[in-house]
């Protein structure tokens, strides 16, 4: 298990990779100021979605990652 400080510190060097700097503090601004609740946010996420397309997504999204497509 990471420390709080690594945990942090490797997710902001994932946004900024991702993202860039700017885009990475319009979304945590976003995230203060929206008192955003992600527990709330994921049960809602894929409601209308079923097992077989979340599975679908996921795959598209792990070929994609390691550029598989």
């Amino acid at each position: 298990m990471v420390t709080e400080t690594v945990l942090r510190t490797e997710a902001i060097d994932l946004l900024i990779k991702t993202f860039g700097v700017l885009d990475t503090e319009r979304f945590i601004t976003s995230i203060k100021n929206n008192n955003f609740d992600y527990t709330e946010w994921r049960k809602n996420l894929w409601k209308d979605k079923t097992i077989d397309e979340i599975h679908k997504m996921a795959t598209e999204f792990e070929n994609k990652k390691y550029n598989k497509v």
